[in-house]
Formats: structure tokens, C-alpha cells, sequence
């Protein structure tokens, strides 16, 4: 299988994550986005259960 693309700006993680005095490890990132593309799945599948195409911010 290959390597999922990272779906969030990893710049904009690391600012965030500093703005609260935190660090953030080479780790962290992918993590975060395999939880979004998580989200984003069980928000397709209730899309898909409701019989729509569109996501829509209850979906999330």
C-alpha cells in the first residue's frame, strides 16, 4: 500500500503546537493526519447512510 498523503499544513501545526509552548515531534504530524483521514471517513459514511454527497459539519 502506498504512503497516504499528509492532509494537514504541517507549518501551521508547528505554529499552533509553539503558540502554546509546546514542541512537536517528526511523529506527531502523520499521526494527526491519519486521524483526519479517520474523521473524514466516518464523515463519508454517514454522508453515504443519510443518502447524500455532500459532508456536511454534522457528518464531522
Amino acid at each position: 500500500m502506498s504512503e497516504k498523503e499528509i492532509l494537514v499544513v504541517v507549518s501551521k501545526v508547528k505554529d499552533y503546537v509553539k503558540s502554546k509552548g509546546m514542541m512537536t515531534s517528526a511523529e506527531a504530524v502523520p499521526a494527526l493526519s491519519d486521524a483526519v483521514y479517520k474523521m473524514i471517513d466516518k464523515a463519508i459514511e454517514r454522508t453515504k447512510e443519510n443518502g447524500r454527497q455532500t459532508i456536511k459539519p454534522q457528518d464531522l
